[in-house]
C-alpha cells in the first residue's frame, strides 16, 4: 500500500498542492497535519506511522514535511528501513525502495552523525574555554554566601527551626541545607 503523509506549519497554509502531488504519486490514503514541524507531537504522523506494514511505502511531498531535523529525517527513515516500509519523498526524488535511494539515505545517516559529533566537540570546546577564564556552568546558588551566613547566625538561636529560616530567605529547607554545606557550615 502506498500511503502519504502532507504537512501544513500554519492554519492559513493550504496542504492542497501536497495532496494532489501524492495522489499523482499513487497514494491510497493520505494523513494531512496542520501543525508546526518543531512540535514533537504530530498525532496524524504518528498514526501514518503505526499504520505502515512490511512492504508498504510512504511517500511526502518534501523531506521537511516528514521531519523536523536531519537527525529526525534519519531516525524516521531508518525505522521504516528496519520494518521493510519504503519511503519516497517526491520532491528530492529520493526512493528508498531502490538501492541508489539507500544509498542516498546512508549518506544522509552519515552527515546527521558528522554534524552531531561537531556540535558535541563544540559544545565540550566551550566549556573548557570558559572554566579556563574561572567561569562555572550551571545555576548560580539559591542563597549567596552572606545570606548562608545570616542564616546559619540565626540557627545559633535554639528558639528558630530550620524550617522558620528558609522560610524567611524565601528558600526550600532542602536548599538551605544545600547551602549550609557548601559553605561547610554545620547548623
Amino acid at each position: 500500500m502506498i500511503i502519504g503523509y502532507a504537512r501544513v506549519s500554519t492554519q492559513d497554509q493550504n496542504p492542497e498542492y501536497q495532496v494532489d502531488a501524492l495522489e499523482k504519486a499513487g497514494c491510497e490514503q493520505i494523513f494531512q497535519e496542520k501543525v508546526t514541524g518543531k512540535l514533537r507531537e504530530r498525532p496524524e504522523l504518528s498514526q501514518c506511522l503505526r499504520m505502515l506494514r512490511k512492504g508498504d511505502t510512504l511517500v511526502v511531498w518534501k523531506l521537511d514535511r516528514l521531519a523536523r531535523s536531519l537527525k529526525d529525517l534519519v531516525e524516521i527513515v531508518q525505522d521504516l528501513n528496519e520494518r521493510e516500509v519504503g519511503f519516497k519523498s517526491l520532491t528530492e526524488s529520493i526512493d528508498t525502495t531502490s538501492s541508489g535511494g539507500r544509498l542516498v539515505f546512508h549518506i544522509f545517516g552519515a552527515l546527521a552523525e558528522f554534524e552531531h559529533s561537531l556540535i558535541r566537540e563544540r559544545t565540550i570546546a566551550g566549556l573548557q574555554a570558559a572554566r579556563a577564564r574561572g567561569r562555572k556552568g550551571g545555576r548560580k546558588p539559591a542563597m549567596s554566601d552572606s545570606d548562608v551566613r545570616k542564616a546559619a547566625a540565626m540557627l545559633l538561636d535554639p528558639d528558630i527551626t530550620k524550617k522558620e529560616v528558609a522560610l524567611h530567605f524565601d528558600v526550600s529547607r532542602t536548599t538551605l541545607n544545600a547551602s549550609l554545606k557548601r559553605l561547610e557550615i554545620s547548623a
